[in-house]
């Protein structure tokens, strides 16, 4: 059946009660108070899940582009001393781009101003190409050249470090390692003098305010390792297939060596952002649920007004079916509206946020300097999913009171 302008006779009816005045004039300002809510509920889940997936993947990007795919060390603290026939089996495995040694030692790094502060001094392998390009990639003052040329002992900074302790390209530096040897007046820790090369920035700063890159030779000279390091580092062609090149690596390196891929190394603070996320989701969706209870409260006093003509309608012919039908459409009808203008009002955010940074973040907090939003296809269709569920739950009370109405009882009253 249809009626006006070629509509269904449901839809029809729902338009006209949803525009209707009568002796309940309030009954419109229901109408915009469900659609408000739903308004809102959806453009605070859509804002609420892209902040934190966004956020999620880029302290994720930041970890992957600063840190290697997969460590291999060796247990007990001792250091590695096979290191180059372990990288040579681990480049033989497939998925892995580069493997090279590294020596990571803790250090007290004061610079002659008076600044001091602790750190971590990274030695790499500055003879594959792969380490160089990453550290060129993030290198915004100085240059890499006086390590490769091996005249002094040289180091890139942090950047956050390097204003730290005040020193830029071409000022000195002193290392201390905790770690030193015991002589007749006690444990002297080991001390060398390091020139400034650089400041490097990958944009977290855990990282900048606390990492310095010299050459590996330096670094196992100053950590005392002589010719064994700390471990392997390995680089990979997709960082989303660790676990599995992880576990190739484990079957050809051996027993007595452990391998640790970024996710696991990261795994808390991974879990702790998902746990944030489904909790943020659960509280904004109580908005929603707000919502739904302002469409039961328009729909329930819809159908108090609306009982002469359901009776009418009745009389005439409509089936219970049909009534029930005219109310889940009005429902459903607020919840539609409300949810694409809550869409498109929370996509609009997004791209606002993405195209001109306006929120900008503490980086020494949050690791990252602007407030990033990415809203992939599956929360979308949960929130629209959702939302419109919650919708049609909110209708189906007040639809099968409607439909229940007889004609002939509710005639004999008006």
């Amino acid at each position: 059946m249809t009626a006006g302008r070629g509509l269904p006779f449901e839809i029809f009816l729902a338009l006209k009660y949803l525009r209707a005045r009568g002796q309940f004039r309030g009954l419109s300002l229901f109408v915009w108070i469900g659609i408000g809510g739903v308004f809102l509920g959806v453009s605070a889940l859509i804002v609420v899940l892209a902040v934190m997936t966004g956020f999620q993947d880029g302290i994720r990007e930041k970890i992957i582009s600063a840190n290697p795919h997969i460590l291999i060390v060796e247990g007990g603290g001792r250091g590695l001393g096979d290191a180059g026939a372990v990288a040579a089996r681990a480049r033989t495995v497939k998925g892995v781009r580069a493997a090279t040694p590294f020596v990571l030692q803790q250090a007290l790094f004061t610079a002659q101003g008076g600044g001091a502060t602790g750190g971590l001094l990274r030695g790499v392998d500055l003879g594959t190409s792969s380490v160089r390009e990453a550290l060129s990639a993030h290198l915004k003052l100085g240059s890499a050249e006086p390590l490769l040329a091996g005249r002094e002992p040289a180091l890139l900074l942090g950047r956050e470090l390097a204003r730290t302790l005040g020193v830029v390209p071409g000022d000195h530096v002193t290392v201390i390692s905790p770690q030193g040897a015991m002589t007749a007046v006690g444990l002297v820790p080991r001390m060398r003098r390091f020139l400034v090369a650089g400041a490097i920035e990958v944009g977290m700063y855990e990282y900048d305010s606390s990492l310095a890159y010299t050459t590996l030779a330096a670094a196992q000279e100053f950590a005392g390792l002589g010719d064994r390091v700390t471990g392997v580092e390995v680089k990979l062609d997709d960082p989303w297939d660790a676990k599995a090149v992880g576990r190739r690596i484990a079957q050809t390196a051996g027993s007595p060596l452990w391998i640790r891929d970024w996710m696991e190394m990261n795994r808390n603070l991974f879990a702790a952002l998902q746990l944030e996320k489904l909790a943020l989701f659960v509280i904004v969706t109580i908005i929603v649920l707000v919502a739904g209870f302002a469409i039961i409260g328009h729909l329930v006093l819809l159908v108090a007004e609306k009982r002469k003509e359901i009776g009418i309608l009745k009389a005439m012919g409509a089936t219970s079916g049909s009534i029930a039908a005219v109310f889940l459409a009005a429902g459903m009808l607020i919840g539609l509206v409300g949810t694409v203008a809550g869409s498109a009002f929370g996509l609009a955010l997004i791209w606002a946020q993405n195209t001109y940074k306006i929120i900008r973040l503490a980086g020494d907090v949050y690791q990252i300097d602007h407030l990033p939003m990415k809203l992939t296809g599956m929360d979308f269709a949960l929130v629209v999913g959702a939302t419109l569920l919650i919708s049609f739950l909110a209708t189906l009370s007040p639809a099968r009171r409607a439909a229940g109405l007889h004609p002939v009882d509710v005639l004999r009253y008006e």
